[in-house]
């Protein structure tokens, strides 16, 4: 496999730093240019041989070319690739104010002085954070943590490759004809059946639902000790149900997090979270998800992926955690369990869910949109971030909202990056009709809400993020929850339900021991950091509530489960 280029632009240092990133050279293969036109030209001959252009790095000033223009022209070339702008210490502060500009846009990732000395790693870093970024979302894996084999990409292979993406776990799909298909199957004990999955070094498994092939890598409640009653469980980990946890565990308490689906709720799934307090370059959903989950096991928190968690019943210890794997006892309960994209409502669209229809970004899906149109369906972040991530493999992104604009909706930095973006563009007050397709989506009808004219478009892939409901259904009927089914905390909740004129803490439900963060309350921000703030602050009150029980009778208390995957 050819190495992934990265492509190094100075008219005069071109040599330097080429020097200075010679630490790559094992894993990249490293090309200089003096200008804009030569480093393009540079760009086609890398794609001409069959190899992929994963960095652009250039001084702040080329002699052919303004930088935000060369990044233009490069960018028409290779969609994919990284941008990182490396100032001379001569130039860095003059050019910062007209430079600033374009990263704010998001013409260009980063803006770096360039190396004056060995071993920079305030430099080396940014560089590594960005090919780690395309090698997680561009680049095939070197390394397989995971083995799908399956003849065809059909809705569960794709299912399967995004829930072990959003896990962290490298994935690649081979054919039962290849040879990597037929070591998994000389493996498997039985008739040959698709997908088959070997995820690491495990026994081949043939899972009927992602939550299957979770729980072979994961494991399921039940394989708690029955004797033991932990502190605190926590439903969901997102980003309230995962702070919850890194705060509970590291402060002694036995802390256990069950989550339906992959590790990380809908922020996981997230392309780029540019926002998010102390990561300037931003973040993807899921390196933030995975950090978090490893810094939570590592104080001792013992996660369970792929069980839902069905009801919370009375118990003498405190709180009974049924899922459909398994029961857990709890002396308090974290609610975390976040909310799910609403639904279209348009059948045939609906039919082709998995076949060019996506719920949420669906990061895996997006490179199979390569040279395709697509819509993205929404006007909240998570669509703009979407819709930029799409723009990289997509030769066009169109998102469709029934407002007249996305100003009310979209936060100010994604609105720049998208309006830059030549590939994307917005169809306001627009809705979907119908849609359909020979097996995979083909075409939508798409109505224009101010005169009920419908146009057909040829389309190749339709992404919905069309707001929230809460996953509410499931709780027993003591915790109250708005008309919307979002659970009511603090003040919120009834007066009826208050005691002795008081209401119960801010995060505090109607049933006691039981807590709610993140997006699941009533009146929560919808944001990643105010989840993560939720989940944090929940602590305190876990811990208040817990100095008022009695040591559970009968049952061993472990505060020491220090077990984890």
């Amino acid at each position: 496999m050819t190495a992934p280029s990265l492509v190094l632009v100075s008219e005069a240092n071109a040599d330097f730093l080429l020097d200075e990133f010679g630490r790559y050279q094992r894993d990249y293969d490293l090309r200089t240019a003096t200008s804009a036109d030569e480093a393009e030209q540079v760009a086609r001959e890398v794609l001409a041989g069959g190899g992929q252009v994963a960095l652009f790095v250039t001084e702040s000033v080329l002699p052919d070319s303004g930088v935000p223009e060369a990044f233009a022209r490069w960018r028409s070339v290779v969609p994919t690739a990284r941008r990182i702008v490396a100032a001379h210490h001569d130039r860095f502060l003059l050019d910062a104010p007209a430079l600033r500009l374009g990263l704010a846009k998001g013409k260009y990732d980063a803006y770096l002085l360039m190396p004056r000395g060995v071993r920079d790693e305030e430099f080396h870093g940014v560089v590594c954070e960005l090919l780690s970024d395309w090698g997680s979302t561009v680049a095939e894996p070197e390394v397989e943590s995971v083995r799908i084999v399956s003849p065809d990409g059909d809705p569960l292979t794709l299912a399967l490759r995004d829930f072990f993406d959003r896990m962290g776990l490298p994935n690649r799909v081979h054919h039962p004809d290849s040879p990597s298909g037929q070591e998994v199957l000389a493996r498997w004990n039985g008739p040959a059946t698709y997908p088959l999955v070997e995820a690491l070094e495990r026994p081949p498994v043939a899972p009927r639902s992602v939550r299957e092939a979770a729980v072979a890598v994961y494991g399921r409640p039940d394989e708690v000790d029955v004797e033991t009653v932990v502190d605190v469980c926590v439903v969901g980990a997102g980003p309230a149900g995962l702070a919850a946890a890194v705060y509970a565990a590291s402060e002694g308490l036995s802390t256990v997090v069950v989550e339906v689906e992959a590790v990380g709720g809908q922020a996981g799934t997230s392309s780029m979270i540019r926002n998010y307090l102390g990561f300037p370059r931003g973040i993807s959903g899921m390196r933030l998800a995975q950090r978090a989950r490893n810094q939570a096991i590592r104080f001792g928190t013992r996660f369970f992926t792929g069980w839902e968690v069905t009801a919370i019943e009375p118990h003498p210890a405190g709180h009974c955690v049924r899922t459909d794997g398994g029961d857990l006892r709890a002396r308090s309960v974290v609610l975390a369990s976040g909310v799910a994209y609403r639904k279209l409502g348009v059948p045939a669209v609906e039919e082709l869910v998995g076949r060019g229809v996506f719920y949420g970004s669906a990061l895996t899906a997006a490179r199979e949109m390569e040279g395709a149109d697509v819509v993205v369906v929404g006007g909240g972040n998570s669509a703009g971030q979407a819709a930029i991530h799409l723009a990289r493999f997509a030769r066009s992104v169109t998102i469709m909202v029934r407002r007249d604009s996305l100003e009310a909706t979209m936060s100010a930095y994604l609105l720049g990056e998208i309006a830059h973006n030549p590939r994307i563009a917005v169809a306001p007050c627009c809705e979907i009709a119908d849609g359909g397709g020979d097996g995979h989506l083909e075409w939508l009808d798409v109505r224009d809400t101010r005169d009920g004219s419908v146009t057909r478009r040829a389309v190749s892939g339709l992404f919905l993020l069309l707001g929230a409901d809460p996953q509410s259904d499931w709780l027993p009927q003591e915790v109250a929850r708005d008309a919307r089914g979002f659970v009511l905390t603090g003040r919120d909740v009834p007066r009826d339900s208050w005691v002795d004129g008081l209401p119960p803490e801010s995060l505090a439900t109607t049933l006691p021991g039981v807590f709610a963060a993140g997006d699941l309350r009533a009146g929560s921000m919808k944001r990643v950091a105010a989840a993560s703030g939720e989940g944090a602050s929940v602590v305190p009150l876990v811990h208040q509530w817990l100095a008022t029980l009695p040591a559970p009778a009968g049952a061993r208390e472990d505060r020491g489960l220090i077990v984890g995957v």
